[in-house]
This record gives C-alpha cells, structure tokens and sequence, in this order.
C-alpha cells in the first residue's frame, strides 16, 4: 500500500508543472507499470516504519540540535543533497572519502554539513545497526534543514541503498556551475530527467546558504587603485560595489564567503525570487533565470507567492531526493558513511 501511495505521489509530482493532476485511467496504468520498473518503486514512505520507527525523528533531532548552534548548517546539508544526487544519484557517493572520489574534487571542497550526517549515523547504528542508510539520512536531513530554516515540511519517501561508486571524473560533467548559461543548465537538468519548472524551483534552495567570492567575482572588477568595473550588466552595480567590500581585491578568494541571501540569509523564504528581480542574484546562473523568457515569468511569480513556492518545492524537492535511487544488490547499508563496508 506504501508503494501505491509513493507511486501516486511521485505521477503528481511529475504533472504539477503543467498543473496536471487529473489524467485518463490509460495513462495512470502506464505511469505505475513505469514506475514498478524503476528503482523509485523499491522506495515507500515510513519504509523503516518497522525495522527502525525512530529513524527519522533521529535524523531530525540530530539537525536541529546542530543548526541550532550553526546557523550555516542548514544550507550546508541542501547543498550536500544536490551536489550527491546529480552525481551518480542519491546514493551518498558525496560522502566517501579517499583520494579520487566526489568528495575531494575542487567543486566539493567547499561543501560542508558532513559531520552532521556522521553524528546522525552514529545514533542510528546505536539503535538500529545495519538498518538506515546514508543516502536516506543525507535526504533527510536536508529536508529537516529546509524546515529548521521556515520552509515547507516535506514528506519523502525511504529505502534509498548506498552506493560503491565515488569519482571525481564524474563531478564536473553532472553538477551546474555558477556560471552556466541558461541552455547549459537545462541540459543537466534535462539529463537528470528534471524540468525547466524544476530548474527555478529547485534554484530557489539558494535563499539560504553562502558562497565563496571566487564563484561569483568573475562579474566585477576591482583594480589595485580600487577603481571598479561592473563586468556583467545584468547584476546591480550597488550590490556590486557592496560585495567587493565583503570580497576585497587581493584577498583570498577561495576563504571568504557571502550570504547568497542579502536580505534573509539563514530563513527560508521566497526573498531570492525577489532579489532576482532587484538583479540581485549572487550567480550567474542565478541571474539569467530572471534574464531569460523561459523562466522570467516563473521567478515573478514566486516572488509574488511565497506559498505557491512552497508548494513547489514540496514537489520538486520529492523528485530531486529519487534521482537515481540505488536498490538491492546495487548498493548496501554503510555502516559508517565515509567507506564503504
């Protein structure tokens, strides 16, 4: 019945960028036969529901107690979840550690929140051994962020295996770059099997978090005399000018950090989707969703409706945390989330 349910979800999930959820009885079958034969039909709601019930209230508690005294958590553990699912899925390959693996290319050198899912698998080993994987607990611990933060409370659903395989190789060819173009970002995400819809939607995880300077400086410049140039036009030369205060010429790039949020950056909110408009989007890739038809009406509209925000996300933070789910034999259990057992 649990899987029913799940593959009635994850159908809606499918059709709410086109606000279908009304669809002819052919279609439905075809959906769930679609589904049955993928690894998202291995995954149900409340799947430790008997094997570990406190699973998720772990996980949860475990969160809130660390983005309570670290108020950056948060955006550390939705970050964590994206840069692990484009890459071989959500699997938690982001978490392996060693020489060659997701984890040590220079595009993940910046994430963070990793002890925050160690400390969760500790408790869980302790009262469930061998039960919960790390791809669930990376799940869910960034929906419980999301939630800390002020955002929708999301249900996902479980069963998610951990798998074997970490390499760099695969980072650079899967992840969106600050400074993709629109047509670059859709091809991912296209790739992913994720819509345009998606691609704002899921964008907007950028109301929390910070960044480095180094992403982002490429659109200004500052010389040794302090004279400034505003390279790229579509964002705000006074914001600009504020943030080569906070990302000095001749500092180090690579160390300092910005809010991605000028205006809340530890709430989750719909604020970006008006920064936005303001041209005040930290990225490139930030900004062309605002520059680009396809997409400016979107970003309006979020702007406008915080609740109609979260009620996308809610859908397509679903669709994001199954991408390539692992099942069976494909994957395991780790008992610690940093090796594989």
């Amino acid at each position: 019945m649990e899987k029913l349910k799940l593959q009635i979800y994850l159908i809606q999930t499918l059709c709410l960028h086109k606000k279908i959820y009304k669809f002819s009885l052919l279609v439905f079958l075809c959906s769930l036969i679609f589904f049955s034969k993928t690894s998202c039909s291995t995954l149900s709601f409340n799947f430790y529901g008997l094997s570990c019930p406190s699973a998720e209230l772990m996980v949860k508690n475990t969160v809130r107690s660390a983005s309570s005294m670290d108020p950056t958590i948060p955006g550390k553990l939705l970050r964590l979840l994206f840069h692990d699912c484009f890459v071989e899925g959500c699997d938690a390959s982001i978490l392996l550690e060693g020489n060659g693996t997701e984890r040590s290319d220079p595009a993940n050198k910046s994430l963070g929140g990793f002890s925050v899912i160690e400390n969760a698998k500790r408790v869980l080993e302790i009262f469930c051994p061998f039960t919960v994987s790390c791809a669930d607990i990376v799940a869910l611990a960034a929906r419980d962020a999301v939630e800390f933060a002020g955002g929708p409370n999301v249900q996902i659903p479980t069963g998610r295996r951990d798998g074997r395989i970490s390499l760099t190789t695969n980072v650079r060819p899967n992840i969106v770059d600050t400074s993709f173009t629109m047509d670059q970002m859709i091809n991912i995400f296209t790739i992913k099997g994720l819509s345009v819809d998606d691609l704002v939607i899921l964008s907007g995880a950028h109301t929390i978090g910070s960044a480095h300077c180094n992403a982002f400086s490429g659109r200004f410049r500052v010389d040794t005399n302090g004279n400034f140039t505003l390279i790229d036009p579509s964002l705000d030369k006074a914001y600009a000018t504020e943030l080569t205060k906070q990302c000095p010429a001749g500092a180090a790039t690579s160390t300092i950090t910005v809010k991605n949020d000028p205006q809340t950056p530890q709430l989750f909110d719909n604020q970006y989707f008006k920064d936005l408009i303001e041209h005040k989007g930290l990225f490139q890739s930030d900004s062309v969703l605002f520059n680009d038809v396809r997409t400016k009406e979107r970003v309006m509209e979020f702007a406008n409706d915080q609740d109609g925000f979260f009620r996308s996300w809610s859908q397509s933070f679903v669709r994001l945390s199954v991408l390539g789910v692992k099942s069976g034999e494909n994957g395991e259990v780790r008992t610690s989330c940093s090796v594989i057992n």
